[in-house]
């Protein structure tokens, strides 16, 4: 009897083995299954488009009926020699470096301020931080209306005595790009601000007393210990600034409309416009093409230095 009921539980106890190996296929087939819905929504509705976005920049798609008739790259090349497409580029750049210089500048300056813990910077840390609240369309029709050459600043100058300050603004070819810069500025230099202070507290005090016990002064401090550690910080500011103007379109359209003449035309309103209002789909497609590179070649860097850093820790 022993004998037989030692049988019939050898019989009924499953191979420990077999279930092993069933625990661990869908132990490792658990976090594919997890995520396989987002890959397969970005492979479709992101690395798709851009493909078919190749794709229709490659055809000569005129009108409301897609026509996919190749050109080859005959649209970048006529793209390229078009004088509005140059005056984009040329925009872009110099908005993107005057943005970048008086975001950083300003929200590093109003960090160190900030980081000295006076009163009242608990209020001026919300006051920096709360343009980021608003949108672009909401910003650019506030500094639209300060813009207009006959009221807003230009009054303000007028009531203080510095009429010699007054300027057309967006109604000169020659300072309208500026305006763009001041709103953009106005609104992002708060987020700077608040990266900036982040890193400047998180920087230990015992490295600012090592440097006072060394000799330094506050200034040689600042500059061979503070300016150091801010570097990343810094990096990571000058990548998402110089996305966001990259793309910049809202602001464009609410503030100039593109005006005066194309003195402050970019690239993505440029897009939009022979798109959706000339029907140039494969022009369309061909600057969101090169929106695409632009912005992968301040991306990228970044990204395979971000990944090497991880590797060397």
């Amino acid at each position: 009897m022993a004998v037989a009921s030692s049988g019939t539980a050898a019989r009924e106890r499953p191979p420990v083995g077999g279930r092993s190996l069933r625990h661990f296929a869908w132990d490792s087939l658990t976090p594919f299954l997890l995520i396989a819905p987002s890959v397969v929504l970005i492979a479709v509705f992101v690395y798709g488009f851009i493909g078919y976005t190749a794709y229709v920049s490659t055809t000569k798609w005129y009108g409301i009926n897609p026509d996919y008739t190749s050109v080859g790259l005959r649209q970048y090349t006529d793209l390229f020699g078009l004088p509005r497409f140059q005056a984009d580029v040329s925009n872009t750049i110099e908005f993107t470096i005057l943005f970048l210089l008086g975001c950083i500048l300003l929200g590093f300056g109003a960090a160190i301020l900030l980081d000295q813990k006076l009163r009242g910077t608990i209020f001026f840390q919300n006051v920096f931080l709360f343009p980021l609240a608003i949108s672009f369309v909401v910003t650019g029709t506030v500094w639209r209306w300060m813009l207009n050459p006959n009221f807003g600043i230009n009054l303000l100058f007028d009531q203080v005595h510095l009429g010699f300050l007054k300027s057309p603004w967006l109604a000169d070819t020659h300072t309208a790009l500026y305006g763009l810069v001041i709103a953009a500025t106005w609104q992002m230099s708060g987020f700077c601000m608040a990266m900036f202070l982040a890193g400047l507290r998180g920087i230990p005090d015992e490295l600012r007393e090592a440097a006072r016990v060394d000799g330094a002064s506050e200034l040689q401090g600042f500059l061979r210990v503070i300016l150091p550690l801010m570097r990343p910080i810094t990096l990571s500011a000058v990548i998402i600034l110089g996305h966001i103007s990259l793309k910049i379109f809202d602001l464009v359209v609410v503030m100039t409309n593109g005006g005066p003449g194309y003195a402050t035309d970019m690239p993505g309103f440029y897009m939009f416009v022979a798109t959706f209002r000339q029907n140039l789909y494969g022009r369309g497609a061909a600057i969101g093409m090169v929106l695409l590179v632009m912005v992968a070649v301040l991306i990228v860097p970044y990204l395979v230095w971000s990944m090497r850093q991880e590797v060397e820790r």
